[in-house]
């Protein structure tokens, strides 16, 4: 079976484009993890910011990030050597649940990644130029609408 989308494109009319089943089964799966992980992620970040009392520090945030790396790589570990999950396992796992728990463990895997391939220099740059430009998408998110919202 295949789904066909009515896509609109650049001179105001519509391409169709017909997508497989398969993608669209894992485009459901990865929307349940999804689900699942951003539901997960409120609720744990919330827990631990009010039992941790603090106000000036996210410990929520970085308990969550840190709990996902190690879930992801204990994943990653059991697909890697094991071959645990199939594709769509790994899909609503990996890319749905854990995506939407924290991007930041997909981030810290891909960058293990490349210092277990001998990439070191490719991995110090991911790490600066993602916390630097992060920084810098955030800070122009939040204070260049002030430019147009004066």
């Amino acid at each position: 079976m295949e789904f066909a989308l009515n896509c609109p494109v650049a001179d105001d009319s519509y391409e169709i484009i017909v997508i497989g089943e398969k993608f669209m089964g894992n485009i459901v799966l990865i929307g349940i993890g999804g689900f699942a992980g951003a539901v997960a992620r409120y609720w744990l970040a919330g827990r631990v910011q009010e039992i941790s009392g603090s106000v000036g520090f996210p410990y929520g945030t970085m308990a969550v990030n840190i709990l996902g790396c190690f879930i992801l790589g204990v994943t990653y570990f059991l697909v890697d050597t094991r071959g645990l999950l199939g594709p769509e396992a790994r899909s609503l796992v990996m890319v749905g649940i854990l995506g939407a728990f924290t991007t930041f463990s997909a981030f810290s895997l891909e960058t293990l990644n490349m210092i277990v391939d001998g990439q070191m220099l490719r991995a110090l740059v991911n790490v600066a130029a993602s916390v630097s430009f992060g920084l810098i998408a955030v800070w122009a998110g939040r204070f260049l609408p002030l430019l147009v919202w004066r």
